[in-house]
This record gives C-alpha cells, structure tokens and sequence, in this order.
C-alpha cells in the first residue's frame, strides 16, 4: 500500500493544475483564450531555458548557426502537439535551393515563431532589434549567432547589416527576417510596405531572396480567441539579385510585396475566416435585396424615383466590396503611422511578444 501511495499521491499532485485549467478554460470562451495562451507561453519558455545550455554547447564546438534548427525543430514537436496546431508548407524546397539566400516572411503575431520552428533550414541566423539581446531570449539569440540591428542607430545599423553580409557569403549562413518591420495581423488580408534594409543587405552581397507566406490565421488567433488547426505556408522560387544596384532596391521591394501579395490571397482565400466574411456578404447581400423587394411591393409604402434608384446602388455597393480591396485601403490608411520607412526601423524585426 505504501509503494502504491508513493506512486499515486504524484500523480494526484499533478493532475490538480491539469483539472484546475480545464475547468477555466471550459467555463468561457475568454478563459479557454488564456489557458491556451498560458500553455504556448509556457511551451516556448520551457524550450527556451534548457535551449540556451544547448546552444551554449553547440556553439563551444563551432556549430552556432544551427542551433536554431535544433531548438525551433523541438519547439514545433513540442508546441504542435500541446496546441494542436500544424503548420502546411509549400515549395520547401525553395528553402533550401540556393545557399546563402535571404528568406523573408510576411508577420502577423507571436505565433509566427511556430512557424520558424516548422521551416527555418540549416545553417540559417535570424536578424532582430538589438533590445532583444535584454530578454530571456537574449543569451538563446546571441548565443545562436543572431544579427542584431540597432533602430536607433542608423550607422551602427548599416554597420550590422554589411558584417551580416561578409558572414552569410563566407560562411554560407542565410538570414531569416520579416521584411514589414512589425507584426501586423487583421481580418483581411493585407501586407505591410516592406522596409529595405533585407533588399540592400541582398543586393550588396549578391544574395537571392526567397519570399515566404504564411496565411491570414486571424481564424485561428487573434486577441481573444486562440484556436486550432492548420497553418498553410508557401515558399516562392528565390529571386536573384546579381547585376542589381542600391538604386534597384526600391522597384526590387515592391516586386516582392506584389507577389506575396497575390500568392496570400491565394492560399489565405478558403481559411475559415475568410468563408466566413464570403458568407456574411452574402447574407447581407441578400437581405438588402429582400428588404428592398419587400419595400417595392408594399401598397403602403410610397417609394419614389429617386430612392428606387439608390436601393440598387447600396446593394451593389455591398456585393463588390472584397477582402482585398478593404486590406488595400487599411494599409494605404495605415502608412503614415507604421509603414512610413525611416532609417530607425529599416528592415527590423519584432519577435517574442504576444500581439
């Protein structure tokens, strides 16, 4: 009896917490939303802390720069299965076609290092804000060979990204980043203008860059609500910027957004989030046309002209307006305040923090 004790009182002990989150997150919608976001937090921060030991060895024996694969690959194994989450990739051998290349992603949230734990290749570092070197990730970062550019130094900037360079074509390290500077995630789909700094750092160095795009997932998170299921990824072929110039880097930027663009409409298009906006149009679509019907054939109601000329105006209105085209409008409404390109923030990256 007292070896069975010794065995159950434990696991008694432990089930509490488990019984005790179960019973938050089943009682509201508000309280599943923050058990689920407590487990990722605690899923990257349990990686995270014996993850700096690993790198720590790694990098005694020169293999710094793929400590990332290892701990982002354990994190995915981990953090997939705790949160029922899967990440779909497409053309990952775009990945890995040509080495050293600049791999860029669209950012919308937190949740985007599960994505790097499910792609990032060998041999590949990942370009941050320096500030990050003062969080718990820090010693992880430095540790696994990561670039740090200061926003608030446009020298010391440029400084970091000529060095980032020199590293990548000499030691065949390629540079994962998110080109738009910040997280950005909406209901519709819509891209950030893209900062230049990765196309100078490509252009200067000779270097392809591969554009990487992850769906709209606001059907999956946002604040709130924190879901699951599948994640679909796309990689496009590398472009090459060899017998490009500085000059380039502008033309060259908006190229990339143009065809990240188009391809996260494409995959983003069937989401959850977006069937249902298509729905919800739909809906209200037709109920303007009913109320409309309704309100012509009344015999009470005087309907002149005039008004039986806006009806159709304002449902038609209501059927053209796409997802697209309301994601254009908000970012074009939202360059000045964080699409503006200064050299602070050119070319950043803002990881680790919940949106």
């Amino acid at each position: 009896m007292a070896f069975l004790a010794a065995i159950i009182k434990p696991l008694a002990y432990i089930s509490v917490p488990v019984v005790i989150l179960r019973s938050v997150a089943a009682s509201s919608p508000t309280g599943k939303y923050y058990v689920r976001l407590g487990m990722y937090i605690g899923t990257l921060t349990f990686i995270a802390t014996w993850g700096a030991a690993i790198a720590a060895g790694m990098s005694l024996v020169n293999m710094r720069y793929d400590v990332n694969i290892v701990i982002a690959r354990c994190f995915y194994a981990l953090a997939s299965k705790v949160m029922n989450i899967e990440i779909e990739i497409e053309g990952q051998e775009h990945l890995v076609a040509e080495r050293p290349s600049v791999l860029m992603i669209n950012h919308q949230s937190f949740l985007d290092i599960l994505i790097v734990g499910r792609l990032i290749p060998r041999r590949t570092s990942i370009m941050a804000k320096s500030s990050i070197r003062w969080t718990p990730l820090g010693p992880f970062m430095i540790m696994s060979g990561a670039i740090f550019v200061d926003r608030g130094n446009n020298a010391r900037a440029v400084s970091s990204l000529k060095a980032a360079g020199q590293t990548m074509k000499s030691g065949g390290v390629s540079l994962w980043m998110y080109p738009e500077g910040t997280r950005h995630l909406s209901e519709q789909n819509n891209l950030l203008p893209l900062k230049k700094g990765g196309f100078h750092l490509a252009i200067q160095s000779g270097i392809p860059i591969v554009p990487i795009v992850a769906e709209n997932y606001w059907w999956l998170y946002r604040k709130g609500f924190f879901g699951t299921g599948k994640i679909k990824v796309r990689a496009l072929p590398p472009i090459q910027t060899a017998g490009l110039t500085t000059e380039d880097a502008s033309a060259l930027s908006v190229r990339v957004h143009e065809q990240m663009m188009e391809v996260l409409n494409e995959i983003s298009m069937n989401s959850p989030s977006q069937e249902k906006t298509t729905k919800n149009s739909i809906s209200s679509a037709t109920e303007s046309v009913e109320t409309t019907t309704v309100a012509e054939t009344k015999p009470s109601v005087d309907v002149t002209e005039g008004d039986s000329e806006k009806t159709p105006l304002a449902v038609a209105g209501t059927q053209t307006s796409t997802p697209s085209e309301s994601g254009s409008d908000k970012v074009k409404g939202e360059v000045s305040e964080t699409g503006t390109e200064t050299e602070e923030d050119e070319g950043m990256v803002l990881v680790g923090r919940p949106a």
